[in-house]
């Protein structure tokens, strides 16, 4: 029997989870979300979109931007709220700062009241720590080797360590060396880590298709950023692109069998359906508040982004809603879409890749060490200067490398996991 034949009524209600939504590549995603499932769903489906931002404030905020959203993409399309062959739309707004693990356990909780099934969450949110640019050395590097620098800055400027409050009122036990948490890796990669692990059966309870864990990377996710012995990040000044790293190597990792002693406890395997399944994507180089700007730099950086897309980069989607391309792709594509793909090129990072006159579309991502699919001699098409100047075409030696890298990376995630979970319960009792 295949997926569709074993569907039930609540297969044709889709629950996806987006963190991270009140702006940028976030709200984007949930926009384009919308707009590609009004057109390519029948009547009969439905898509519950649930939207996390830190506080309340932002989530009424970004509830009535969406309303707005979606009357106007009904309205463009000439069809009405209530016409019986228009996919419904529902929106639940939810409040978690990542970089409070007790928030996190607390939306964990919420979720498991309102929400009988997930079948995709979308890791967004997040932070850089960027505090700036080097602009003598970036105004030398565009102008010296433009594409490769407007793809692949070298002249952001990164803070140090830079720590998350404290997670337990109590003295640290001696289990623990600290009570704060790297507050970029805790962002980006350990907040979302333990809301996977907590809604894990919820993802696990559809019963068509296996839930979807899409993590949010970047082009940027640079192999030389990244130590498994600062796996928080805190020595470096590169602590986003670290984390980002990170995420791939966990993403891509995920289901070899080197890593499935750990996978097991963060996802344990459901009784009657397959596992949720992680994928990760980037949104190409697109602007958004990440990199703290002026205004008018703000607006230059994005003419840069359009000009070098229209001499050949293919990774300059520019705006936020063609940035989300990739991501929404993975979240509404068929099941057997997906798995066909992997079957011929194996598991790999999906990007938002666009062409000079702006058409996008999902493309696969060259990863060092695991270059497009994890398959030696995939050849990488890239126009010159698009690539990653470090990049080296996949060898088996450097494939068992990020192999091994991602059994440690999951054996100290997990350590990390259970260490914390054991410090917020034992405060608690």
């Amino acid at each position: 029997m295949t997926d569709r034949q074993h569907a039930s009524v609540e297969d044709f209600h889709s629950y996806i989870l987006v963190t991270g939504a009140n702006g940028g590549l976030g709200y984007a995603i949930c926009c384009r979300l919308i707009d590609e499932f009004i057109l390519t769903r029948p009547s009969s489906h439905s898509l519950r979109l649930i939207i996390t931002t830190r506080d309340k404030t932002k989530s009424h905020d970004t509830i009535a931007k969406l309303k707005d959203h979606i009357f106007r993409t009904r309205k463009h399309h000439k069809v009405h709220e209530k016409t019986p062959l228009v996919p419904k739309i529902y929106l639940q707004s939810e409040q978690v700062d990542l970089c409070q693990l007790r928030s996190v356990q607390t939306l964990i909780k919420r979720l498991f009241r309102s929400l009988p099934k997930l079948d995709t969450v979308i890791l967004n949110a997040g932070l850089g720590g960027f505090t700036g640019v080097d602009w003598p050395l970036a105004i030398w590097a565009l102008l010296t080797n433009f594409r490769q620098e407007i793809t692949y800055p070298t002249f952001k400027l990164g803070s140090v360590g830079d720590l998350t409050a404290p997670q337990i009122s109590e003295p640290v036990s001696s289990g623990a060396k600290s009570s704060q948490l790297g507050q970029v890796f805790c962002s980006n990669v350990f907040g979302h880590y333990l809301l996977v692990h907590g809604i894990a059966s919820l993802l696990s309870n559809s019963s068509a298709t296996p839930g979807r864990v899409i993590w949010i990377s970047s082009h940027e996710a640079y192999g030389s950023t990244f130590s498994i012995d600062d796996i928080q990040g805190l020595s470096s000044s590169m602590a986003y692109e670290s984390s980002k790293r990170l995420t791939d190597i966990l993403a891509l990792t995920s289901r070899l069998s080197t890593t499935q002693q750990w996978v097991d406890r963060f996802l344990p395997p459901p009784s009657n359906h397959r596992r949720p399944i992680q994928y990760v994507a980037h949104p190409g180089v697109c602007a958004t508040n990440i990199l703290p700007l002026y205004w008018i730099l703000f607006y230059i950086m994005k003419a840069a982004f359009y000009l070098a897309r229209w001499i050949g980069s293919p990774w300059h989607t520019a705006t936020a809603y063609k940035g989300a391309c990739a991501p929404v792709w993975l979240a509404l594509a068929s099941q057997e879409e997906l798995d066909a793909i992997e079957r011929d090129g194996g598991a790999g990072k999906w990007g938002s890749a666009i062409d000079w006159q702006g058409e996008e579309r999902a493309s696969r991502t060259e990863v060092q060490g695991w270059g497009i699919g994890g398959k030696i001699g995939d050849n990488v098409n890239l126009p010159k200067n698009s690539r990653l100047r470090e990049a080296e075409d996949l060898t088996e030696d450097g494939k068992e490398r990020f192999a091994l890298m991602g059994r440690n990376c999951w054996q100290a995630m997990e350590k990390l996991r259970v260490e914390w979970e054991e410090l917020l319960k034992e405060e608690d009792d």
